[in-house]
């Protein structure tokens, strides 16, 4: 399709869109499901002004706060995230960037989890210097998390202390460093159908290799907490057109999936979604791991039939 073909996309009958979206899946991928872990490894305290975040300084929620965990507690949670069954374990830490000192415990984790747990490594450490993702290449970390969020035109509805050419120049740096890159963002923040297509059309240009698709949850205390949540028929839709657009990357379904698409969270992955958070989310919790086991039984089913 050309891209201006994809806006047609909005006003289908949803259940075509679905099929559209299945078969592009089927051509690209098994039935399998990419399984990542994270951990909120410093919590709080961020300069941001992300609307969305309860980590914001900017922002009134009630969450704990603290510094970065240590090298043992990093080590412990991966481990806990291969015994969990996930393929990934990502360390994601508030704020925009990070210390020298804090980078170094995070490489020294890094090592030893690659080395002494065997789980594919990813980081969300802010908008870092290609010498430093370069140096997280090195220590055995194979992914950098970085969202954009959602389309340019509509990032400064969201955040004013930096600049969404920040975001896109992290992404090319980590992939310059001979890092994957997964980045995507947050549906449900107020954004039209038309910011979601142009999100999913730049992260195609830039060649990223998963794109998680969160539904905003409204937080107490944050810029978001009173606005009205999307329709289940809107997520559904939506990653369905990023399977579309997007093709043969990767896509998670993040925060979000269990309050919103609630009894049709099978529906998403029918609509072209290939994997998932499990364990829970920053200040979020998830669902149990036994209902979400349960889950990828019922979407391998689904998806292989």
């Amino acid at each position: 399709m050309e891209n201006s073909d994809f806006k047609k996309l909005i006003d289908l009958p949803i259940f075509e869109v679905i099929s559209y979206a299945d078969k592009v899946r089927r051509a690209h991928f098994s039935g399998d499901l990419e399984l990542c872990s994270i951990v909120n490894a410093k919590s709080g305290c961020c300069s941001e002004d992300c609307k969305f975040c309860a980590q914001s300084s900017h922002n009134f929620s009630e969450i704990e706060v603290y510094p970065l965990k240590t090298r043992e507690e990093l080590v412990d949670a991966a481990y806990i995230a291969k015994n969990n069954g996930a393929q990934r374990f990502g360390i994601v830490s508030s704020g925009n960037t990070l210390t020298a000192g804090e980078i170094e415990t995070i490489k020294k984790s890094v090592n030893q989890i690659t080395k002494d747990i065997g789980i594919e490594v990813c980081g969300s450490l802010g908008a870092l210097s290609r010498v430093v993702l370069s140096e997280l290449k090195s220590a055995g970390m194979t992914r950098y998390h970085h969202n954009i969020e959602t389309s340019e035109r509509f990032y400064p509805s969201i955040v004013s202390t930096h600049k969404f050419s920040q975001r896109v120049q992290t992404i090319k740096d980590a992939k310059l460093s001979g890092l994957e890159v997964c980045s995507g963002g947050i549906i449900g923040m107020g954004e039209s159908f038309e910011d979601r297509i142009d999100m999913a059309l730049l992260l195609k240009e830039l060649n990223v290799d998963s794109v998680p698709i969160n539904i905003l949850v409204p937080i107490k205390g944050t810029g978001f907490e009173a606005i009205d949540p999307i329709s289940c028929n809107d997520v559904i839709r939506t990653i369905a057109i990023f399977r579309i657009i997007l093709e043969d990357k990767t896509i998670k379904i993040a925060a979000g999936r269990e309050t919103m698409l609630n009894d049709f969270q099978a529906l998403g992955f029918m609509a072209g979604a290939n994997g998932m958070l499990i364990g829970g989310y920053l200040t979020v919790k998830g669902r149990s791991l036994d209902s979400d086991y349960r889950l990828v039984k019922e979407i391998k089913k689904l998806c292989q039939s």
